[in-house]
């Protein structure tokens, strides 16, 4: 019972997190203001939180966990490309759940890209469970070389998603397969 309290507290701490992003803008949102915007004291927020970047390092874990539990085994005899495809575009529709506080925090990117510098190695945790996700091999430097490329398609087409506003995410779709058709020729070109 003690886990799921927990767990609600994180959750509840990143909505309202992103409340004030959409607000205030991310780059102006203080722990204090979230501590008090969620009713908890600033010690209880240190409790569960190292800093803002630990709010964003959740709300992409709870992306990761909903991504893996919607898309289940995958249908039989699927390539890999259509594998990752479907395990990218299910992340993209979950990320339709915070969109508006998703975009403010990467609009505040821009105002302060060390930011998302910080965020990208948390990021590419997140691609490797995409990776797994899709059942592709993720041993060795070819591993590693996978997830660096598939951190920057996700990058390049979370441009496209933010301005996707659509209920089909086609224009989404359309910049993820174009994305994973040149990275699949890049990677038949290196033996990857």
């Amino acid at each position: 019972m003690a886990a799921k309290a927990k767990k609600n507290i994180k959750e509840n701490v990143v909505d309202h997190a992103l409340a004030l992003a959409v607000e205030q803008g991310w780059e102006r949102v203080t722990l204090r203001s979230v501590a008090e915007k969620t009713g908890l004291s600033l010690a209880e927020l240190h409790e569960h939180f190292e800093d803002k970047t630990d709010i964003l390092v959740t709300l992409g874990r709870m992306i990761d966990r909903q991504v893996l539990d919607n898309i289940g085994d995958g249908e039989e005899g699927a390539s890999k490309r259509d594998r990752l495809f479907d395990v990218l575009m299910e992340r993209y529709e979950v990320l339709n759940n915070y969109r508006e506080g998703i975009c403010a925090v990467l609009d505040s990117f821009l105002c302060d890209p060390k930011q998302a510098v910080i965020g990208l190695p948390h990021l590419a945790r997140s691609m490797s469970w995409m990776l797994e996700a899709a059942g592709m091999d993720m041993g060795g430097i070819k591993g590693a070389v996978k997830v660096a490329g598939l951190t920057g398609v996700y990058l390049k087409v979370l441009k496209t998603w933010k301005e996707d506003e659509s209920k089909d995410l086609a224009k989404t779709m359309a910049a993820l397969d174009k994305a994973l058709g040149r990275i699949e020729k890049f990677a038949g070109f290196c033996g990857l």
